[in-house]
C-alpha cells in the first residue's frame, strides 16, 4: 500500500513528514530507530513533529513501538496489505540482534501461553529476545 493510502484508510491527515515516516519504514526490511529513520526522511524530519507523528500513527494502528533496551526504542510498520485489511499481530516476539543491533518482528512465532493468577487478563504480551541473528550467528 502507498503511504497516502495508509492514512486514507486510517482517516489521518495527509502531511509531508507522516508521508515520509511511513516511506521510510516501508523501504527497511528491519524495525527502524529514530535516528535510522532521520536520516531516510531527509528534510521531512523534525525531532517534535516526528514525535507527534509516532504518536498519531501508532495511535491509529499504522505502527509499532518496540522497546529495545532503556536507550533504544524502534518503529515497524505494521501490516499493510490490502486497503481494508490492516492488523498488528499483539501477541509476538521480538528479537534483537547482539552483533549487528537488527530488531525483528516474529509475528509467526507462537508465544507460549501463560498462566495468569485468577483475576489476571492478558491484553497485549510484549517478548523480546535478545541474541544473535541468523546472519550473525553464521559468521
Amino acid at each position: 500500500m502507498k503511504p497516502t493510502d495508509i492514512l486514507q484508510v486510517h482517516e489521518l491527515k495527509k502531511t509531508n513528514s507522516r508521508l515520509a515516516l511511513i516511506k521510510a519504514l516501508q523501504e527497511s526490511t528491519f524495525p527502524q530507530s529514530e535516528n535510522e529513520m532521520k536520516s531516510r526522511m531527509s528534510d521531512q524530519y523534525d525531532r517534535i513533529t516526528f514525535y507527534r507523528n509516532v504518536q498519531a500513527l501508532e495511535d491509529a494502528g499504522v505502527i509499532h513501538r518496540i522497546v529495545v533496551d532503556s536507550h533504544t526504542v524502534k518503529y515497524a510498520l505494521n501490516c499493510c496489505e490490502t486497503e481494508k485489511k490492516h492488523q498488528h499481530i499483539h501477541k509476538h516476539v521480538h528479537f534483537n540482534c547482539k552483533s549487528c543491533g537488527k530488531t525483528f518482528c516474529l509475528e509467526n512465532t507462537d508465544i507460549q501461553q501463560y498462566r495468569l493468577p485468577a483475576g489476571f487478563q492478558t491484553e497485549e504480551c510484549e517478548v523480546m529476545i535478545k541474541g544473535y541473528c541468523k546472519f550473525c550467528s553464521q559468521k
